[in-house]
């Protein structure tokens, strides 16, 4: 090899060296930030996905807790939407407490109602009579927890000898609609 040729190498030398330090050398570090960028993208991938595993369970349970006080709820409304219905069943179930506690209902008055945003309040007055406060107590507490649920507007009584006689006014609530027949699924 000449001498010229050796001088025509090292400057071909010195020339890819330069050339590598001016392009390669920033291309291996983008290239190494890009690696680095996709890499912390897929960590924080990994990461929302694990804590949207995490919190499902906790949604789940969520749901089925409101689900389960959905149900309660509904068991505590009277499923009837007519108020005829509903007050025949007030009627049915307070006689039915009353007789398990010794108490006659005598007489029942017309029920009366009210009805807004799709909520129905149906009031119910019954006469009663019986001839042991302590029934009178354990009544109350019935209703206290019936289902579904009952609510004591007003309560009298007075005593005539031996009996206790006096009024009842419970109520009972209903949807007016069927919640579901209203939306569509």
């Amino acid at each position: 090899m000449t001498k010229r040729e050796k001088n025509i190498l090292a400057l071909a030398l010195l020339t890819g060296v330069v050339f590598a330090f001016t392009q390669g050398l920033p291309a291996a570090r983008a290239w190494q930030a890009d690696g680095a960028a996709r890499l912390e993208q897929l960590q924080n991938e990994i990461a929302r996905e694990q804590r949207l595993q995490d919190s499902a369970a906790d949604w789940a349970e969520r749901r089925a807790g409101v689900e389960a006080r959905g149900q309660a709820l509904e068991a505590m409304l009277f499923q009837e939407t007519a108020i005829p219905l509903i007050s025949a069943s007030i009627q049915r179930l307070v006689r039915d407490l009353a007789a398990q506690h010794g108490i006659s209902i005598t007489s029942t008055k017309l029920a009366e109602s009210m009805q807004t945003d799709g909520w129905l309040l149906v009031q119910q007055e019954l006469s009663l009579i019986t001839d042991n406060q302590q029934n009178l107590l354990q009544l109350l507490r019935s209703l206290d927890t019936a289902t579904p649920s009952l609510g004591v507007s007003s309560f009298s009584i007075r005593r005539n000898r031996n009996q206790y006689a006096g009024t009842l006014t419970v109520v009972g609530f209903s949807q007016s609609q069927s919640p579901r027949a209203g939306s569509a699924e």
